[in-house]
């Protein structure tokens, strides 16, 4: 047992935000006994941290990120996002082919996740095995929890980054044979999206899911033309989301949607059939100009949201940026379109980057008892002379802070 002392916040759902000021955090073989106002007898002689006035809140997840691209991020943001992909993305991703090339991007990343404090993420590779299982095993060494895909694309797609469908198939069930019954780090089927996937590499990819029992990651509705292209190209298909339903890639294990701005009823109600999580990148939809998710009206349709960087497209590794951005787009969405848009708050925000994004992963990403604790302490946010309550520092590091106002971080209840 170990205590832990300071202003302790976190999210019991996008509408509450539960506020300890001044209290202490038991924690109990890595897991969160219990918040206290004062110490308990039975606490006495247990060991004790004390943060003083530093706000101690759940380490963050991204739901939504490509680390191969993190050697581009911030490049090519005058592009729209197929000229982006074709001018920077696919060329510098076919380059992963080299395990030298791909290593030091991957450590890199991976040591940027943490300094961040992004403990748990759903990770697209590239097409290449080698380097994939590279990221796959830097993350196993550090500790964290991702979902890592072995991407697929055998149409539609540059010569120099396309497999074809027998080899997608083949090396993707070597990944899956390779990492079963792996620990925080798992795998995932990562089909690109559908107009870089035939119908066999597709139904395929989805008798492997069955077969291994694994989820699946993909790109859904992202754009007007990803969408109408998945439906030229999947006739007997009404929704996007459809098209992985009818391949039976969906149930078997989380089915995580990246950006989602343009459902239709039909996709509205194969992700709240199958329990998938829509990937809300606020900051990255913006620098490609994909469009707003309609974050607060998916929701009252009973679709799960959460947070994602979309490195390269997004910029910075912090998800309590995306928190400040999510926000701010919320507000454009409202604004220009009310029939759909809501404003959001930092209560929200907060939500979708801690639980809401946690929750795919088992109990991480907040402080109930039995929750990981997998935590940031937050400090040097306030002015000299002028002090803030815990909800108004949060709010400050999600618009104003970098990774110097994380000054501990805990993971699996060890301090790193």
């Amino acid at each position: 047992m170990e205590l832990y002392h300071g202003d302790i916040v976190y999210s019991e759902s996008s509408e509450k935000l539960n506020v300890f000021e001044d209290s202490w955090l038991a924690v109990e073989d890595g897991k969160v006994e219990g918040i206290y106002k004062d110490v308990p007898e039975k606490f006495k002689n247990v060991p004790v941290t004390d943060h003083g006035r530093g706000l101690i809140i759940p380490a963050f997840s991204d739901l939504h990120v490509h680390a191969s691209q993190y050697i581009q991020r911030g490049i090519g943001m005058d592009l729209l996002l197929n000229d982006w992909l074709n001018t920077y993305t696919f060329p510098q991703e076919s380059h992963f082919a080299d395990p030298e090339y791909a290593e030091p991007i991957y450590e890199a990343y991976v040591d940027d996740m943490i300094r961040n404090g992004t403990f748990h993420a759903g990770i697209f590779a590239t097409i290449h095995r080698d380097a994939t299982n590279i990221l796959f095993r830097k993350l196993e060494e550090k500790g964290l929890w991702a979902y890592v895909g072995k991407v697929n694309m055998d149409f539609q797609s540059p010569s120099y980054l396309c497999e074809t469908t027998e080899e997608s198939l083949r090396e993707t069930e070597i990944f899956l044979e390779e990492h079963s019954g792996s620990g925080t780090v798992k795998p995932i089927l990562t089909p690109r999206f559908a107009p870089t996937c035939s119908r066999e590499l597709i139904w395929g990819l989805g008798k492997l899911g069955k077969k291994y029992g694994v989820g699946v990651q993909t790109h859904v509705v992202e754009s007007r033309w990803e969408a109408g292209e998945s439906l030229r190209l999947f006739p007997d298909c009404v929704s996007d989301s459809q098209i992985y339903e009818k391949a039976g890639l969906l149930g078997n294990g989380p089915s995580i949607f990246a950006h989602v701005i343009f459902p239709t009823e039909d996709d509205i109600r194969v992700m709240t059939e199958y329990d998938c999580v829509a990937v809300h990148c606020p900051e990255a939809t913006n620098n490609v100009i994909a469009g707003i998710m309609a974050v607060k009206w998916q929701q009252e349709q009973g679709v799960n949201i959460a947070l994602g960087s979309d490195i390269g497209a997004g910029v910075k590794n912090g998800i309590y940026r995306q928190c400040a951005a999510s926000i701010k787009l919320s507000k454009l969405k409202e604004f220009y379109e009310p029939e759909q848009g809501k404003t959001i708050d930092i209560t929200h925000a907060f939500y979708l980057a801690t639980k809401a994004g946690g929750q795919v992963f088992g109990k991480v990403g907040a402080f109930e008892p039995g929750y990981v604790f997998d935590a940031l302490v937050i400090d040097n946010i306030e002015d000299a002379g002028h002090p803030m309550t815990p909800a108004q520092r949060l709010e400050r590091f999600c618009y104003a802070g970098d990774d110097r106002n994380i000054i501990h971080r805990y993971l699996n209840g060890k301090k790193i």
